[in-house]
């Protein structure tokens, strides 16, 4: 659900309807989707638990064992999010560790023309942390 800051989603949702709740939607354009589950679903390919002290348990996750190189899992924001007094920022945890074929985690912004803007990404996280 939500929490007061503008855009802000901790994936625990009871009906795990977490694109409505969650304010995303998944790229129809894509090759696969984004999925939200918990350490007992991801297994061994996956963190022990979610980044949340305490209670928390979901997270989204893609399954890449059925991909090829060149494809691609998208989520978009379905609402905009202006900066405030200037200054945007984006706060997101990730884990990437032990996955050899992870591929590249880019995060767009989309400019005032509408293009793609790359302004993050990573193609593996050494350590087995959020």
């Amino acid at each position: 659900y939500y929490t007061s800051i503008p855009g802000s989603c901790n994936f625990e949702t009871q009906d795990q309807d977490w694109t409505t709740v969650c304010g995303l939607t998944q790229d129809p354009s894509d090759d696969f989707d984004w999925n939200i589950s918990n350490s007992a679903v991801t297994g061994q390919t996956g963190p022990d638990t979610d980044h949340t002290p305490g209670k928390g348990q979901h997270f989204l996750y893609v399954n890449l064992s059925a991909q090829k190189e060149g494809n691609r899992a998208r989520i978009i924001t379905t609402k905009l999010f202006p900066a405030s007094l200037g200054v945007c920022r984006v706060r997101f945890w990730f884990w990437m560790f032990a996955s050899r074929q992870a591929g590249v985690l880019k995060v767009y912004t989309v400019g005032d023309h509408g293009m793609d803007i790359l302004f993050w990404s990573s193609s593996r996280n050494e350590e087995n942390k959020w």
